[in-house]
């Protein structure tokens, strides 16, 4: 599973960072919320999670045609510690808050818009 310097490194990444704040604030989210919020192209946002995925970080849910990722809820404690950690702390960081913010007003049929 997942190790120290995988986690570090992966958290290292600006993109990432972001998706893990958000995903740990909303929940789940599918990737085409994930570039509404962070205003990023889906093939970059698609690689990012990927890799998260790889490593165990997060998990993924097909919901009809949308596939929803969240932080793994099977992760160690520490990861989860590390996880709330940071968000806690740079919730009121830019660009954290304006993503939560943004985040916050996602509408739930943001995927099926054409």
């Amino acid at each position: 599973m997942l190790d120290p310097n995988e986690l570090f490194s992966l958290l290292s990444d600006s993109t990432r960072l972001r998706c893990i704040m958000l995903l740990q604030k909303k929940g789940e989210l599918c990737v085409c919320e994930l570039c509404e919020v962070l205003d990023c192209i889906q093939p970059k946002i698609s690689r990012h999670i990927a890799l998260m995925r790889k490593s165990g970080l997060v998990s993924h849910e097909r919901k009809g045609q949308w596939i929803h990722y969240s932080i793994h809820p099977d992760l160690p404690d520490w990861v989860k510690a590390i996880i709330q950690t940071v968000c806690i702390n740079l919730a009121e960081e830019e660009p954290f808050y304006s993503d939560i913010k943004r985040v916050g007003l996602i509408d739930d049929g943001i995927c099926k818009k054409g």
